[in-house]
Order: C-alpha cells, then structure tokens, then sequence
C-alpha cells in the first residue's frame, strides 16, 4: 500500500540519498556521476512543504516535489528507490499529481535527464516535449476539463 506523507526538515539527508541512488544509472551513462553534487543540488533547494514522501509498506520507497508556480505546477522532483520502480508506483503520483493539476486548471511541467528511462515514463504519461537544454528534456501535460 502506497502513501504520502508531508516531508520535514528532518528528512532532507534521507530525500537526497534516495535521489543519488535513483539518479546513479542515468548520471553515470552520461558521464555526470558526482554523489555530493547531486546531493547539494536537492539540499540547496530542499523545501518540505513542497515535498511528499512516499511510503510502501511503511518503508520510504521515494518522493516527490510539487512546486506551485503562477501559471503551471512543476513537477521538480519524483524519485523512487532503485527496488520500488516499475511497481506502479510512480503511475501512482502522477495520477495524484494530475487530479491536483486539474482541479487548479494549470498544465504540469517536468524535466528528466537525457537518457534516463524517466523520459519514456513521461511521454507514456501524457507528457509533450517542451524545450530541452544540454542534459536535460523538459515536458508539459495541459489540464484535463
């Protein structure tokens, strides 16, 4: 059984181990690998009231970061650890995600690292490509009437 829990402060060390070993795979195929930046990048933008955690049978199995802006919702962060992906897990968030997005009226915006399976994920979602800089894709999902 999956469920969200609000982030604290506390759980920032946590959040950011989890995101380097999601992350690892993706970030060594393109030659980018540095544990400590990719804990620094979360922890310099780490913000709980943003952040939700996933829990699956009362361990942590990810978590996401649902950033509301003025004209869209971005998705700045979603990651499952290694053993909890390809479970349904992550079609899970988006579909909350979405029904937040929805009922607000705003389009989702997200952005994966090139060549990371998440692109896949995103584009099976319902994401559209929507710029793309030199290791990153970035995609939207318009709301749902």
């Amino acid at each position: 059984m999956l469920t969200f829990v609000p982030a604290s402060l506390a759980d920032g060390e946590a959040l950011a181990s989890l995101r380097v070993a999601a992350m690892r795979e993706s970030l060594e195929r393109i030659g980018r690998y540095d544990t400590q930046r990719a804990r620094q990048r979360f922890l310099a933008t780490f913000d709980p009231d943003c952040t939700w955690q996933l829990r699956h049978g009362g361990a942590l199995a990810g978590f996401y970061v649902l950033r509301p802006q003025a004209e869209y919702l971005l998705l700045d962060h979603l990651y499952l650890a290694p053993e909890c992906q390809r479970q349904g897990l992550g079609a899970a968030v988006l579909a909350r995600v979405f029904a937040e997005a929805d009922a607000a009226g705003k389009s989702v915006r997200v952005g994966a690292l090139r060549g990371s399976e998440a692109n896949r994920f995103y584009v099976r979602h319902g994401f559209v490509p929507d710029g793309e800089e030199e290791f990153d894709l970035y995609y939207r999902r318009v709301p749902k009437p």
